[in-house]
């Protein structure tokens, strides 16, 4: 009789308690997976679709000669004749504070799906192209899809972000950053310092005069209900025929010739 008590079935709520504990298992696998493709393999398509994508550009633009560091062209760049169209790539973004081999596709757009969940850089539409006078203002993933600004703390005053090219290599200077909400549009404007100016203190917005680049990420990782802000301004640029940057050449690398 003992034997027969111990071997009787759970009662109702027994068997009830079971299957709810069961589903919240299979539930904390399912949203575990999830974040494993969220954070780790999203991560390795996207810098794995980059990789591939550079070698292209590459060879579409031709190689830089390595023999040789590019002086700095006199005077501003030339009028920007790159891809236009929306969903082109415009060039590739170097960050040698990142790595000298760090190097990410520039897309115009920002479309999530097509552009930044792809690894890429996104120029917001209606800014400036590499430059020009105004905003050249791009947004990029900072945690999962590449992450291309995962370090942005990292970054400080005078470090320099390039933007190569079919023909050229531009030059910017980071010269501030800042968290700010997502509503805070005036950091894409055309000179978002003079922009802020006005909303503070109801200066006149005059037209733009400076070559600026922004870059706009997420804040903080796996939160984003904030941005950070990296703005920087055009230092010089040089013709990508003659040679390489001296921004982008590792000082553990042999010399070449003119670096010093």
């Amino acid at each position: 009789m003992k034997a027969d008590q111990a071997r009787r079935k759970p009662s109702l709520f027994g068997r009830i308690l079971g299957v709810i504990g069961e589903l919240m298992i299979t539930a904390g696998l399912v949203i575990g997976l999830f974040i494993v493709w969220q954070i780790w393999w999203t991560d390795i398509e996207a810098n794995r679709e980059q990789q591939a994508a550079i070698v292209t550009l590459r060879q579409e633009y031709g190689e830089v000669a390595d023999d040789g560091i590019a002086e700095p062209q006199p005077g501003p760049p030339p009028e920007w004749s790159g891809p236009m169209g929306v969903g082109e790539t415009i060039g590739i973004m170097r960050i040698p504070a990142f790595g000298y081999e760090y190097a990410y596709t520039i897309q115009n757009g920002t479309d999530l799906t097509t552009v930044l969940d792809k690894g890429s850089f996104g120029r917001y539409t209606d800014t400036a192209f590499p430059g020009e006078v105004g905003n050249f203002s791009t947004a990029a993933h900072r945690q999962t899809y590449g992450a291309p600004m995962m370090n942005v703390q990292n970054l400080k005053e005078g470090d320099a972000v390039v933007v190569e090219t079919a023909d050229a290599f531009y030059v910017y200077k980071i010269i501030a950053d800042e968290i700010v909400s997502p509503t805070d549009v005036w950091t894409i404007a055309p000179d978002p310092f003079m922009a802020l100016d006005s909303l503070k203190n109801g200066t006149p917005v005059s037209e733009a005069t400076r070559r600026l680049l922004t870059i706009t990420t997420c804040h903080p990782p796996f939160v984003s209900n904030e941005r950070w802000i990296v703005h920087a301004e055009f230092d010089y640029w040089t013709k990508r025929e003659d040679g390489l940057l001296k921004e982008l050449v590792d000082p553990a690398t042999p010399a070449v010739e003119g670096a010093n």
